[in-house]
């Protein structure tokens, strides 16, 4: 299952931190989307549904961390948005994600290999 637009800046919070009560994420999705923390906490929580983030108690605080895989998200995301609405068929190269924020070098290859597999189909 693919995240939302309103789900993503949560999971590439998550993806970035590994692990974060609902307040502290919510601290870093603030400005972007203008949500009270009630709003962030019933995302979080359709998100557990959906399989997109796992929570775990520690201390008596839930703590959340990303339940789908970086690469392979963005890969989907990215191929989708390739296909339906740029109607573009065959491989996208990972080039033209360099200068990505939240990509390393290494995850650009990987993101290639993901890219590569989905054009094929």
């Amino acid at each position: 299952m693919h995240p939302s637009p309103s789900e993503l800046p949560l999971l590439k919070a998550l993806w970035s931190n590994r692990s974060l009560s609902a307040r502290e994420l919510h601290e870093l999705v603030r400005d972007e989307l203008g949500w009270s923390l009630s709003s962030t906490r019933k995302t979080l929580d359709r998100m557990i549904e959906k399989g997109l983030v796992k929570v775990t108690d520690q201390h008596g605080v839930r703590v959340y961390s990303a339940g789908v895989d970086k690469i392979s998200t963005l890969a989907a995301l990215t191929s989708q948005f390739v296909r339906s609405v740029l109607e573009i068929e065959g491989p996208m190269p990972a080039s033209s994600f360099t200068g990505s924020r939240i990509l390393s070098e290494s995850e650009l290859e990987e993101l290639e290999k993901f890219l590569d597999e989905e054009g094929g189909k």
